[in-house]
């Protein structure tokens, strides 16, 4: 038996972002780091930098995020919309260098970098309630977590969720990350070194390449009239390719508005791809 945890219904940045950067903020302000500067930067690929651009309008405060060259333009948008300024990188990816780099920036500006990949308010927003979620949800139908498929980006939702549970009843964690090659918004390669990652016991790393993502996502729109983000595509080609035993929760980060632009190319190359192609439910 298989669930998904959508976490588009977050109300800031409609992903499971809304809980590490609330968690960052607030955590910012109980040690005073606001004190003296409103600003603060962070270098993101989209969520992040939404959830980010959404709770500063609400505590008033400027922000400023820095994208990869390809992120899509309609996350450029969204965060401009909530007033933010937006800084269109040379970089194809957010590596170290990038990281780096827009440290230096909020230093010379002196802004805040709450910086996502290293802050562990990342991790504990999911260690003490994503995971607990999960729980209780599951607690609710008489039923534990065995298995959670789960993308790696910062690794902070996919290690919290891990050390929680094992704690608790010992489930076996599937990370998903992009093929090698392969840009999927949200996961990286574990070349990245994300930090929380290697501090907890994942049992499986699975990769799914961009088009395997794409087939995920077709999947659920036409079986269960759901739009899902890449990253939830890439969890369900995951789910598909191992098949595994017992309770299962696949996080599904986002949903799929934002990656139109994605999702125009990738059709455009799939145009074969026709709903007999596609499993579909059985009628009622």
């Amino acid at each position: 038996m298989s669930f998904a945890k959508l976490e588009f219904f977050n109300p800031f940045s409609r992903s499971i972002k809304d809980r590490a950067v609330y968690s960052m903020i607030m955590e910012a302000f109980r040690k005073k780091k606001f004190n003296g500067t409103r600003k603060h930067y962070e270098a993101t690929s989209g969520n992040v930098g939404i959830a980010m651009a959404a709770l500063s309008s609400v505590f008033n405060l400027e922000f400023r995020a820095y994208i990869p060259s390809n992120t899509p333009k309609a996350t450029e948008t969204i965060i401009k919309i909530f007033g933010a300024d937006v800084v269109r990188t040379d970089f194809d990816v957010i590596d170290q260098e990038f990281i780096e780099y827009v440290k230096k920036e909020a230093e010379r500006d002196k802004a805040i970098n709450l910086n996502q990949f290293e802050n562990d308010a990342n991790f504990f927003a999911h260690y003490t309630i994503t995971a607990k979620e999960i729980e209780e949800q599951l607690k609710s139908i008489g039923k534990v977590p065995e298995v959670v498929i789960a993308g790696v980006g910062t690794s902070g939702h996919i290690a919290g969720i891990a050390k929680y549970l094992k704690e608790k009843y010992g489930t076996r964690v599937i990370g998903v990350v992009p093929a090698k090659g392969s840009t999927i918004p949200g996961i990286k390669r574990l070349e990245t070194k994300p930090k929380w990652f290697f501090k907890v016991k994942i049992d499986q790393v699975v990769d799914i390449t961009e088009e395997e993502a794409f087939e995920g996502i077709v999947k659920v729109a036409r079986n269960d009239g759901l739009l899902i983000g890449m990253s939830s595509g890439a969890v369900v080609a995951a789910y598909e390719k191992i098949k595994p035993e017992g309770t299962t929760v696949l996080i599904f980060p986002d949903d799929g508005f934002k990656y139109v632009e994605i999702f125009e190319r990738l059709l455009a190359g799939a145009r074969d791809m026709t709903s007999s192609q596609i499993s579909q439910p059985q009628a009622p």
